[in-house]
C-alpha cells in the first residue's frame, strides 16, 4: 500500500516542476516583450511528454520483439500515454 503513496508524492513532484518552469519561462518571455506565450506555456510544461515518448525508444531496444504488432502496440500505447501527459502537464 505504500506505493500509491509514494506515487502520489511523485505526481505532485511532477506538477511542482511543470508549474514552477512554466513560471519562469513565461517570465522570460514577458521579460523580452513577447506578448504571444499562450501556446509556448502550454508546450513547456507538456514537454515532459516528449522526453517520455523519446525514452521508450531506448526502453523498446531491452525488449524482445519479435513481430510488427508489437512495435504497433508498444509505440502507438506509448503515443496516446505520452500524449495524456503532455495535456495534463500543460494544463498546469
Amino acid at each position: 500500500y505504500y506505493v500509491f503513496g509514494f506515487l502520489l508524492l511523485v505526481f505532485f513532484i511532477l506538477i511542482v516542476t511543470c508549474a514552477e518552469i512554466t513560471l519562469l519561462f513565461n517570465y522570460f518571455q514577458l521579460c523580452n516583450e513577447d506578448y504571444h506565450w499562450w501556446w509556448r506555456s502550454f508546450g513547456t510544461a507538456g514537454s515532459t511528454a516528449i522526453y517520455v515518448f523519446l525514452y521508450s525508444f531506448v526502453y523498446f531496444k531491452q525488449l524482445e520483439a519479435n513481430s510488427f504488432t508489437t512495435y504497433v502496440l508498444y509505440f502507438g500505447y506509448m503515443a496516446l500515454a505520452s500524449t495524456g501527459l503532455f495535456l495534463m502537464t500543460g494544463f498546469v
